[in-house]
């Protein structure tokens, strides 16, 4: 009975050890990426910004379940449609002019 604790909790600590480690390797190679710790961190923290790119927006939050996209004569409006919670529900929406982050709404 105690080899197999012993064991379970070697296997826990195991799987704790590697989850760290995946995100220490993440955050580094967003730190490379972005050339900034700050904005690692805000993307590690699933942050939201204006002004923050489209590409930031993708490693912060993944891809959108939706998007509705309009164009215009000098811009690119974009709504980006997150956690979906029924027919045109969403958790999250976020608006995007020309790949930049303008704004963005949580219910």
């Amino acid at each position: 009975m105690e080899t197999l604790l012993i064991i379970g909790i070697l296997v826990l600590i195991a799987w704790v050890a590697g989850v760290q480690i995946k995100k220490w390797r993440r955050k580094q190679f967003l730190i490379r990426k972005y050339r900034s710790e700050a904005v690692a961190e805000a993307i590690m923290g699933q942050k939201v910004w204006q002004g923050m790119s489209s590409e930031q927006l993708i490693d912060a939050l993944g891809r959108p379940v939706d998007i509705d996209e309009t164009i215009y004569k000098t811009k690119r409006k974009e709504v980006w449609k997150y956690g979906q919670t029924g027919k045109n529900r969403y958790r999250q929406r976020v608006t995007l002019e020309n790949g930049e982050v303008v704004g963005w709404h949580n219910q």
